[in-house]
């Protein structure tokens, strides 16, 4: 098994970014959803509410600088790596609160355009923490802007079988993985307990409750039919997975399950593509 993907996505639901290496931080990889938009009072922005969030380009710049945004009709903005101001506030994703730098007033404005609603960016600073569930919390894991844990892996044979029962195939890019794996068995990452890529080990914790946002397209920033969730919810729900388990991962018998989440072990560490694969413990 070797890795064929690595996606970062630096802004929370803006479109990805795909890789040839990345460096293993404690929050996830490199730039992994340091920055989000919310409402002016903190609450998270998803593509839920603005699929068109996931259109809009994102990518590093050469230097490390900062990023650089493109919106279609709205051309580009520069974003410096850390906020040009001090203003800070507590933000909201889901039910856990933490502490994020707000950017300043021009940036705000031009994100306010492209969404069509007031809102604002902001940034985790690295003295800002904000710890993964309790469940898996060993008690200094902590988790950048992202739903709920540091990374996302799929593996690709995990989509060929989904592909196979639904009309028209989808990409990989439907499900936002971090990392994509090839030459495992359909669904073996639900089993993953503890694995190494490359130099780097991870954790896994538990699968991936899939939501709405599956049923995105994501070139086109619309919501494209019920698909993968109605095929996904056929043979996919957590009573049917991991009937055994429910109680200790506390999750909901119809929660639709689709990828693992993982927490790295080894921060500092790069990982690459075409990197080795090895499972050292299943569930």
């Amino acid at each position: 098994m070797h890795i064929s993907e690595i996606n970062i996505y630096p802004i929370k639901c803006l479109k990805g970014i795909s890789l040839d290496s990345s460096v293993v931080e404690e929050r996830g990889l490199q730039y992994d959803r340091r920055w989000m938009l919310t409402t002016p009072d903190g609450m998270f922005f998803t593509q839920r509410e603005f699929p068109r969030m996931a259109t809009m380009s994102v990518w590093v710049e050469d230097d490390g600088s900062g990023l650089g945004v493109a919106a279609d009709g709205f051309g580009d903005v520069f974003i410096p790596i850390d906020s040009d101001t001090e203003d800070r506030q507590q933000v909201t994703i889901w039910q856990s609160v933490c502490e994020g730098k707000v950017y300043g007033a021009a940036l705000n404005e031009w994100f306010s355009d492209v969404l069509g609603t007031e809102c604002q960016l902001v940034y985790m600073p690295d003295d800002s923490r904000r710890s993964v569930n309790q469940r898996f919390d060993r008690g200094e894991d902590v988790v950048s802007f992202a739903d709920g844990y540091p990374l996302l892996v799929i593996g690709e044979a995990s989509l060929g079988d989904l592909n196979s029962r639904l009309d028209e195939p989808l990409p990989m890019n439907r499900f936002r993985p971090n990392v994509v794996i090839s030459g495992s068995d359909a669904f073996a990452e639900d089993t993953w307990k503890r694995i190494r890529i490359g130099d780097a080990t991870f954790r896994g914790t538990k699968p991936c409750e899939r939501c709405v946002v599956t049923t995105i397209d994501q070139s086109r920033g619309d919501v494209a039919g019920k698909e993968p969730l109605k095929t996904l919810a056929s043979f996919r729900m957590a009573k049917d997975v991991i009937p055994d388990r429910l109680d200790e991962l506390g999750m909901n018998p119809t929660n639709v399950l689709f990828g693992q989440n993982l927490i790295g072990d080894t921060p500092g560490v790069a990982i690459k593509i075409g990197d080795e694969v090895e499972i050292l413990k299943v569930y």
